[in-house]
């Protein structure tokens, strides 16, 4: 690394004055005819595959793809959908769904197998699950190959037969046909998945989400402290109760803040520590690391040059990972912007720099060296570049998401959802005027922190933006 100042890349730490954009009261809704046309792709798209039925295992954390054909995402138990043509789903739940899912919008048959149940409950039917399966059709001479559908799907010599649904459940597929296949790339695929070409209502949902979410960190940047602990600073987020697709994170210190997924704990904070901390309801996520500092004389003695050394070069590639992403680009290409900045191995940068979001976090990612993958409409996609520089320097993270629009899918939401259309706008303003962010007209930004990076978070005023010219 050679010594370079802030200018040289482009960007400053300057005052910000960030526009106060108004949070969205009404969750969005998914209709019963959105969930038609799902199921109707899905099983269209098993067929093209040589596909005759589908299984779809869902438990509290692998529930996105039994919730975006259903509605219903298991809370604490687990679930199996049964898909085969010219039937009505069937969906068998434990003990504590039954309600809960006959409450969902798409109307599938609920069964009840108590052994979806937790541990030790009753079990009064004690219903045979090769029963269950034959009797909603996967024992009929028609289907001979069932694709199991768990949450991810593998790549390489083979991986077709790598199943990652529970053992018990692909035994029992297993003996009433001839073959069992992993299909999750119906649904993930990122050149084909399904839950990547997002309609205007998932769109609207995930907007909401990433309202409250990024509005919760701002919260606990204007109120973070020395002296309170971990747990009292990610209290500040006061986040409202929408189901989380990840722990929620407020970790410090060299200790911890490095363990990334851990939760908050009660260790105190002191003046100067590394930070990190991000929240993400379904559909979003909002992440920032800095250090717990008000200017450069409160940080760590090696690291005095932190904003010089990691945060320009760090936000100049985050600020062209926003201004190159568009419809037409492949994610070969924006691989390139990060790799052709700050791909020194000091900066660490290992994972994925983005990646698509849906209900689910990190469902997939084509974002990687050559990748032909073809950006498109409806793409909902996280900025998730993080440095692992292994360094008094600690990270940084600017991690947002963004949907991708075409001129037909922007008319929609401004026609159909024209508060969330007005916030999209006060966003690639903000991005324009304040941070000096160009974005393609294709690009909606969803968090109310798009392009926000306080390196410093007890002076939240002060972020980067682009030198203007």
């Amino acid at each position: 690394m050679t010594d370079l100042s802030v200018a040289d890349f482009g960007v400053e730490l300057a005052s910000v004055d960030r526009p106060n954009i108004t949070l969205p009261r009404d969750l969005p809704e998914i209709p019963i005819d959105v969930y038609d046309s799902r199921l109707a792709a899905a099983m269209q798209r098993a067929q093209d595959l040589g596909i005759d039925a589908l299984v779809v295992y869902g438990d509290r954390e692998h529930f996105a793809n039994t919730s975006y054909l259903t509605g219903f995402d298991p809370r604490y138990e687990e679930s199996i959908l049964i898909l085969v043509p010219g039937r009505r789903p069937r969906l068998l739940v434990g003990n504590e769904s039954v309600n809960y899912a006959n409450s969902t919008v798409y109307p599938t048959e609920v069964i009840r197998y108590s052994k979806l149940s937790l541990v030790g409950q009753p079990d009064p039917e004690d219903l045979a699950l090769a029963d269950l399966l034959a009797d909603a059709g996967l024992g009929s001479p028609s289907i001979k190959t069932v694709g199991m559908v768990g949450w991810k799907y593998f790549e390489g010599n083979g991986a077709e037969d790598y199943i990652d649904s529970p053992h018990y459940l692909t035994r029992e597929v297993g003996a009433l046909v001839e073959r069992v296949v992993n299909a999750s790339g119906i649904f993930i695929d990122p050149d084909r998945g399904l839950r990547f070409d997002n309609e205007v209502e998932q769109i609207a949902y995930f907007e909401f989400a990433a309202s409250h979410g990024s509005q919760a960190m701002i919260r606990m940047l204007e109120g973070i402290r020395p002296g309170m602990t971990e747990l009292e600073a990610s209290g500040l987020m006061n986040p409202i109760l929408m189901p989380f697709n990840y722990h929620p994170t407020m970790l410090s210190g060299y200790s911890r803040a490095p363990l990334g997924v851990a939760s908050p704990s009660s260790r105190e904070l002191a003046l100067g520590d590394p930070v990190s901390a991000g929240i993400g309801y379904w559909g979003s996520n909002t992440a920032r690391s800095g250090f717990l500092a008000a200017s450069e004389q409160d940080l760590p003695a090696n690291a005095k040059d932190y904003v010089e050394k990691l945060i320009a070069p760090y936000f100049a590639t985050a600020a062209a990972w926003y201004e190159t992403v568009r419809i037409g680009l492949t994610a070969g290409e924006l691989y390139e912007v990060t790799a052709s900045r700050i791909g020194d191995p000091w900066f660490g940068v290992f994972l994925n720099p983005g990646h698509f979001i849906h209900l689910d976090e990190w469902p997939a990612s084509p974002v990687r060296k050559g990748s032909r993958t073809v950006l498109r409409s409806g793409n909902a996609m996280q900025l998730d570049i993080i440095p692992a520089t292994g360094t008094e320097y600690h990270t940084a993270q600017i991690e947002d998401g963004i949907v991708l629009a075409d001129e037909n899918l922007r008319s929609r939401i401004r026609e159909v959802y024209p508060q969330m259309w007005d916030r999209v706008q006060a966003r690639r303003a903000m991005l324009a005027d304040i941070f000096g962010i160009h974005i393609h007209e294709d690009v909606l930004p969803l968090s109310n922190t798009a392009g926000y990076l306080p390196p410093y978070w007890m002076r939240p005023d002060l972020a980067m933006r682009k030198v203007r010219a």
